[in-house]
């Protein structure tokens, strides 16, 4: 058979990975060396080369848009459509599971998948019903617990309070938790994946059939998944199905959301048989960027090891700009900017990437005084907007009626003279009955236990689900969406509450969920022939809610935080608040795991640049309603000083070099004796004190010797300039 198209164009690491026999593999692949490519090419082998149905092929990625992307590229590479292959992420590869093994996983057909929001909101009820203080034990802190505790593989009978009395109250909200969307027919997302592995644990012939169907488990960014997502790969891996892992350690930084980098690091351990390959080749970045990159994460220690390179020239020099403050950091990034499209380039080709949120603030408004057009990628997304969450709760009620936390939402919303107080009527009768919400309401105009007026309102809710219920049984899908909407009275409410552009922003968002409805292809599973279109459509709309960035429209300059960054590459990228505190960041300087972390992520940011790479710290920042006073972050050290031109400001009193500032001072003594010239040991930034002014903060120096002075700013007595020689000032 002839197997060049497969193997065309690609570097003989990544013929060996695509061409390998069936085995366990750890394929490491650097920033930009076509990872993508050979997980597309080794499914495509296997298919065509190897003879493997595509039923027998379970592929995991890390987002819906790189499953749908990998996919049209294998059917591409092959010419033809691949059916039957499962390729997704894992939620939704969990969340398939489920609806095919609805009854053996203990749900009800319908179920719904509840969004984090929603998640919240059932938290806050059930504190409610367990009299815990909201300040106290705050509900997303709480949803984060539980959380947690599901990534860990936990069920709250598994949990131990070890005599702590906060523990056996957070234990005792995870069990009522549980109980309540068992009764509701619903599953938050880490259920999704806990409750698919259970299902395959616990019942061995489905895990048979399983493991015998998916003789080959391919998964993409290996270096990001947590404990339960690869429990649940070597569950149905089994040890005779080979995992064929791609990622790369460098790149890990999610463990604040739970990614172990050991699992990568202990992959070669639990597969002792595993073939390791290094893509080492860089497609994206000039010479230059990459030995920096290679330089910086050479201070991580651990590693599984590898040297990004390039066929590619050095190009120019990282360029370092050293700001006054965030302000001038801002103004000299949107020189940099106009003056690269004057150049004929594009906005969309420039990238500011910051450690914080926060720190877009001081960028927005530059530009907009600039008029820079500009787009803050990952801002609020479709599925997550008020309206919308709205729109498909009465959808999904109308799907499943037992969906207790959509009920809440919408149950009074618009108003409908349905207080909170009938709310709680209802809630407390679906507790002690354990009911849903939706039977308890049904009955209650006739029960005789509300006052005429709630049974009047609530039996005006009840009616209208049943008639949209009714209504919409054989329309098309968006015509479904459209209908509930307007049956709802949602425009109207919108645009009688929020007058002018705002209210017309959220009515233009519901126009918008039908066009995405009617652009919905909802594709028929032989393995899920009971799944109607609207019960797919709101699945779809669950798992993709926080992936759609939604279109840029202009050409516009991308901001965003190093984190969302991931997986993207830009001509032009600035690297914007590399100082101590803030990146790296506070919080992480003392630990030495979550500091290699944060040089990960600067590792991340650097390899998003293609040809041009702008790192900028400022000596004073305001951030958070606080002016700091930090000296260049220490990832600037480690960057080899021939690949780094430094810019400085024009205008310059007493400014060192970032290396300078950020080498801790050494106590000097400065001299008594006026004439003499001596080293002062203070820096920019440092705390010191004086006899008489207090405890104060260093924002600026100029001269030398008898000269030398510098400007403190002191917590009580302000600003002052002190002349070195005679203030004795001491470091604190």
């Amino acid at each position: 058979m002839d197997v060049s198209p497969i193997l065309d164009e690609l570097n003989k690491p990544q013929r060996e990975a695509v061409s390998a026999p069936p085995q366990p593999m750890l394929v490491l692949a650097g920033a930009g060396s076509g990872k993508t490519r050979v997980l597309v090419h080794r499914i495509a082998w296997l298919l065509e080369v190897e003879g493997i149905s595509p039923l027998s092929i379970l592929s995991v990625t890390f987002t819906n848009k790189a499953a749908a992307e990998m996919r049209g590229r294998i059917q591409r590479l092959l010419g033809m459509p691949v059916g039957g292959l499962w390729c997704g992420t894992f939620h939704g590869l969990a969340h398939r599971l489920l609806r095919m093994h609805w009854r053996e996983a203990n749900l009800p057909q319908t179920f719904q998948i509840l969004d984090s929001e929603d998640q919240i909101r059932m938290v806050k009820r059930l504190l409610k019903t367990l009299e815990l203080d909201e300040n106290r034990w705050p509900p997303r802190q709480v949803a984060g617990f539980i959380n947690a505790r599901k990534d860990e593989g936990s069920r709250p009978q598994h949990l131990d309070d070890r005599g702590d009395p906060a523990q056996r109250e957070l234990i005792r909200v995870y069990s009522l938790y549980e109980e309540t969307c068992q009764r509701n027919g619903v599953v938050d997302f880490a259920e999704l994946l806990l409750r698919s592995l259970e299902l395959l644990r616990d019942n061995l012939e489905l895990q048979a059939h399983y493991r015998n169907r998916f003789r080959h488990v391919l998964v993409d960014e290996f270096q990001d998944t947590n404990a339960l997502q690869y429990a649940w790969l070597r569950l149905i891996a089994g040890d005779q199905n080979p995992i064929f892992a791609v990622g790369d350690d460098d790149q890990s930084i999610y463990g604040w959301r739970g990614a172990k980098i050991e699992n990568i690091h202990n992959f070669t351990r639990h597969y002792p048989s595993c073939v390791t390959i290094r893509l080492e080749q860089n497609y994206r970045s000039s010479g230059n960027i990459l030995k920096a990159a290679n330089a910086l994460i050479d201070n991580n220690r651990g590693r599984l090891g590898k040297k990004l390179w390039t066929d590619d020239r050095d190009g120019e020099k990282l360029h370092l700009y050293a700001a006054f403050n965030e302000l001038d950091e801002a103004r000299y990034i949107t020189g940099r900017i106009k003056q690269w499209v004057d150049d004929g380039n594009l906005r969309s080709d420039v990238a500011i990437l910051y450690r914080s949120n926060a720190q877009s603030r001081v960028f927005e408004s530059t530009f907009n005084e600039n008029r820079i057009p500009y787009r803050v990628y990952g801002g609020l997304r479709f599925f997550e907007r008020a309206e919308i969450k709205d729109a498909l709760a009465y959808l999904r009620l109308t799907s499943n009626l037992a969906d207790d936390p959509s009920f809440e939402r919408i149950v009074n919303h618009p108003p409908r003279g349905i207080g909170e107080r009938t709310v709680d009527m209802l809630r407390q009768i679906a507790r002690t009955e354990r009911r849903p919400l939706w039977e308890v309401a049904a009955e209650a105009v006739d029960s005789g236990e509300f006052t005429a007026r709630a049974a009047g309102a609530i039996g005006r809710f009840v009616h209208l689900i049943r008639q949209m219920n009714e209504e919409i049984k054989s329309l098309p899908l968006y015509e479904q969406v459209e209908a509930v909407i307007s049956l709802a009275g949602l425009k109207e409410h919108f645009l009688a509450k929020e007058k002018g552009e705002t209210g017309q922003a959220r009515v233009d968002n519901l126009n918008e969920l039908v066009t995405a409805a009617n652009g919905y292809v909802h594709i028929q599973d032989d393995e899920l022939p009971d799944m109607d279109e609207l019960s797919s459509f709101l699945a779809h709309a669950a798992l993709e809610a926080g992936e759609g960035q939604g279109d840029a429209g202009e050409d516009c300059v991308q901001m965003m935080t190093l984190h969302s960054a991931k997986g993207l590459e830009f001509s032009m990228v600035f690297l914007c608040g590399l100082e101590e505190g803030l990146f790296p960041h506070q919080m992480s300087v003392n630990e030495p795991g979550r500091l290699e972390e944060e040089r990960r992520l600067c590792y991340v940011g650097i390899t998003r640049a293609e040809q041009q790479l702008v790192i900028s710290y400022a000596e004073q920042r305001q951030l958070h309603g606080q002016t700091r006073f930090n000296p260049p972050s220490r990832f600037l050290q480690e960057l080899p000083e021939e690949l780094v031109d430094e810019i400085r400001p024009k205008v310059q009193t007493y400014q060192t070099s970032y290396r300078a500032q950020a080498r801790p001072a050494t106590n000097v003594r400065p001299s008594h004796r006026p004439g003499s010239q001596t080293e002062s040991g203070f820096s920019i930034g440092q705390q010191v004190s004086h006899a008489k002014f207090g405890e104060g903060v260093i924002t600026n120096a100029e001269g030398a010797g008898a000269h030398a002075r510098v400007e403190v700013n002191f917590e009580t007595a302000g600003r002052k300039w002190l002349v070195l020689v005679y203030a004795s000032l001491q470091k604190v």
